[in-house]
This record gives C-alpha cells, structure tokens and sequence, in this order.
C-alpha cells in the first residue's frame, strides 16, 4: 500500500504543482506585454488561461500533501524533522500562492481588462508578480529536494 501512496503522492505533485509553477512563473512575462503591446488582446487571452491554470491546478494540488500525509505515516516518519520541515514549507508555499500570487493574478487580470479605474492601489508591478512566484517555486524546490534526500532514507542515496 505505501507504493501505491507514494506513487500517487509523486503523480500528483508533477501532474498539480507543475503546471501551477510553469503558468505563474510564465504570468508575470505576460503582463509585461499586456502593458507595452499596442494591442494586447492575445496577452490578456494568455493571461486569462495562466490564470485559469494556477487556480484549478491549486485546487487538484491539495492532493499532493493528502497522499504525502498517508504516504509518511504508512512509512511511520510523521515525527521526522525533515518531514515537519517538508511540510511547513508545503504550507508557506500554499500561502504564498493563495494568500499572494492568486490575488495579484487576479488583480493583473482587472487592471489589464480596461482603462485603469481610480484606485487608492498603485498598478501592480509585474517584477513583484515575478519575485512571489520565485519564492513559491523555491519553496517547492526545497520539498522536492527534502524528499529526494531525507535524513534516514532507506534507499541508500
């Protein structure tokens, strides 16, 4: 059974959190030439469908730590550092992309559908857009990392 988990619990990230990391990390570019094209209308339809991406695959990637949850405790490593470690930077991760990327994707997406409305908000920069989902793709790149070498692994590796 801790195969079948394990093996859920990979497909799972590379089928969630890849596209998730591929579109955000391709949105902020995007923007950049919603912003300076003349007729940007293909790259708002670009960006609309990245978009679109990040949220449905967000919502598929709750998976990902659900089949990992099972996976560690058929393994009995629930207590292990580097997988309280793992999952506290599964966490931070899913809050930045929540919490931070998903709002300014969003924002992005009203404030490229028109002429700008009167705003308190200074227009979103597509530099801090950038910066985010590099602190989202790091953190993810840590967990892989963390899950390939864990302490105590019994591959020998």
């Amino acid at each position: 059974m801790t195969k079948i988990l394990l093996s859920l619990h990979v497909l799972a990230a590379i089928i969630a959190v890849g596209p998730v990391t591929v579109a955000a990390s391709m949105f902020p570019a995007t923007l950049r030439r919603v912003h300076g094209e003349a007729d940007p209308g293909d790259a708002r339809t670009t960006l609309r469908t990245l978009h679109r991406i990040c949220r449905v695959y967000s919502g598929i990637g709750v998976a990902v730590p659900l089949f990992g949850l099972a996976t560690a405790s058929s393994l009995g490593v629930l207590g292990d550092a580097w997988l309280i470690t793992s999952i506290l930077l599964t966490a931070a991760a899913a809050g930045v992309l929540a919490l931070l990327i998903l709002p300014a994707q969003d924002r992005a997406l009203t404030e490229a559908a028109g002429p700008p409305a009167p705003s308190a908000q200074a227009p979103l920069r597509p530099g801090r857009l950038a910066a985010l989902t590099g602190v989202f793709n790091l953190l993810w790149a840590t967990v892989t990392v963390l899950m390939i070498i864990r302490p105590g692994s019994t591959t020998g590796v």
